[in-house]
């Protein structure tokens, strides 16, 4: 009975082993090679699927989800002869796991070498400005010679991207200092216009002052000329409806005459020739009033005296400390005669 027993093991074991690679199971966006006695059969998609044990074998289990590969730093040499270091990312996807098995042995090796060359082959017909500001031209190119040369692995390459590009030290250092003088003419540049803009709106204001205050000025002046156009007409028709005589003109200047007198700046009087005239019309009405056969109680009106002609004008030194002096007319001269041993009282201009 034992050795029956072993062989019913035996039997058993060799089943379960036989259902076990009977049975494939494969997960969802994957796919699997098999081959029959080394040569391609079939390839088994996505869920359950039955092979042919130890007839049957699977010989590859290939992932068609989109892959992304970074490949290492590759020196590249430019048009004008700088070495630049690129990183590239490869964004690929497997469309024929049967081309992807057979038609090349390692379909990574292959797209890194491949991206390596024309990576060179581009960069080499540009310079290092272009290389920089030209990512999207490289990686455009790069992806249409990789999915040409790809289709036929049964591999389709959907982005290609330019991780870093680094040029060498002593050429960043060159570019740091240009940007930075780039960015100091621009900021002087924006400065002086600034300081322009300030300087032509404080002249615009200022010129708008200027015309507004003069405006302000020539309307102030017309009011005020026409203000004393109004008081002096005032004054006249007040004199000519108040029918004014001799008497009262020269008792005016003579309330005028303190005027003159005040101010401590006050070194010299000009006395209009009409203050004689005046004078004498007020002496004579005076003396009309308090004489012997005239004035209000004798009936009488002193007769007017006849103006007689007087200087232009007579100037009168004033002295603050001894007061006017007196004026030599005998000889028709306007120069004060000053006696050295007389005191001239002083007059107080109030």
């Amino acid at each position: 009975m034992e050795p029956v027993l072993i062989v019913l093991v035996v039997l058993v074991v060799v089943a379960f082993i036989a259902l076990i690679k009977t049975i494939q199971v494969i997960p969802q966006a994957s796919a699997a090679i098999v081959e029959r006695f080394g040569r391609y059969t079939r390839t088994l998609n996505a869920g359950l699927n039955i092979v042919v044990p130890f007839i049957d074998r699977v010989r590859n289990r290939i992932d068609l989800r989109e892959q992304v590969v970074p490949f290492p730093p590759q020196p590249v040499i430019t048009q004008d002869n700088l070495v630049v270091n690129i990183d590239t990312v490869i964004y690929y996807q497997v469309t024929d796991p049967r081309a992807a098995t057979y038609e090349v042995a390692s379909y990574i090796q292959a797209i890194e070498q491949l991206t390596v060359t024309t990576l060179r082959n581009i960069i080499g017909s540009m310079d290092l400005e272009s290389t920089l500001t030209s990512r999207e031209v490289i990686n455009a190119g790069l992806r249409g010679v990789l999915d040409e040369a790809t289709g036929k692995w049964g591999i389709r390459v959907n982005r290609v991207e330019l991780k870093a590009i680094e040029p060498p030290t002593s050429i960043q250092d060159s570019m740091e200092k240009q940007m930075r003088a780039d960015r100091d003419k621009r900021a002087a540049i924006l400065t002086a216009e600034g300081q322009r803009q300030a300087q032509i709106l404080k002249a615009e204001g200022e010129k708008q002052a200027d015309v507004l205050r003069a405006e302000g000025e020539a309307q102030a002046a017309v009011l005020r000329a026409d203000g004393e156009a109004a008081a002096i007409r005032t004054v006249f028709e007040a004199i000519h409806d108040g029918d004014a005589d001799q008497k009262l003109l020269a008792y005016q200047y003579l309330q005028t005459l303190p005027e003159l007198a005040k101010g401590d700046s006050n070194k010299l009087w000009i006395i209009p020739s009409e203050v004689g005239d005046a004078l004498k019309g007020l002496g004579g009405a005076f003396t009309g009033l308090t004489g012997n056969g005239g004035g209000v109680n004798g009936g009488a009106v002193a007769a007017p005296s006849v103006p007689q002609t007087a200087p232009a004008a007579t100037q009168v030194p004033i002295d603050p400390a001894s007061g006017p002096r007196p004026v030599d007319t005998d000889k028709g001269s306007a120069r004060p005669r000053v006696d050295p041993t007389r005191e001239y009282p002083k007059i107080d201009p109030e």
